[in-house]
């Protein structure tokens, strides 16, 4: 590595961050609910990469660990505290809202929360 590159972890700002768990959350919640399983913890290590690298970004697999923990958490959370039909809905506005030109309320409050869970994870830096 060159001593004035910085890594390129280091540029995974806060919103990057929140950005990386909603996305992997809401592949989690949209596979539980048209395959009826979860993911397990290396395959949403693997969605982690994936999107890093779209981004062209990366992280230890360390970290792509946590984060693959961290959305198996929320998205569990989530699908233990709806109805199947308020799950689907919100599966499909968080899956919409990956999209840059999708704006949704429950989505901005999923990411609130992503951000939340971050800071008390101590992965928000």
């Amino acid at each position: 590595m060159y001593p004035n590159v910085a890594p390129m972890s280091a540029r995974l700002n806060l919103t990057t961050r929140k950005s990386l768990l909603f996305a992997l959350a809401a592949e989690r919640l949209s596979t539980f609910y048209e395959h009826g399983q979860w993911l397990t913890e290396a395959q949403g290590a693997t969605l982690a990469a994936s999107w890093l690298a779209r981004h062209d970004l990366s992280l230890p697999h360390a970290e792509r660990k946590a984060f693959s923990a961290l959305s198996d958490a929320l998205a569990r959370e989530l699908a233990g505290t709806l109805s199947r039909e308020a799950g689907l809905y919100t599966a499909h506005e968080m899956m919409e809202a990956l999209s840059p030109n999708y704006v949704s309320d429950i989505a901005l409050d999923l990411m609130d929360e992503c951000e939340r869970r971050l800071r008390e994870a101590e992965l928000a830096e």
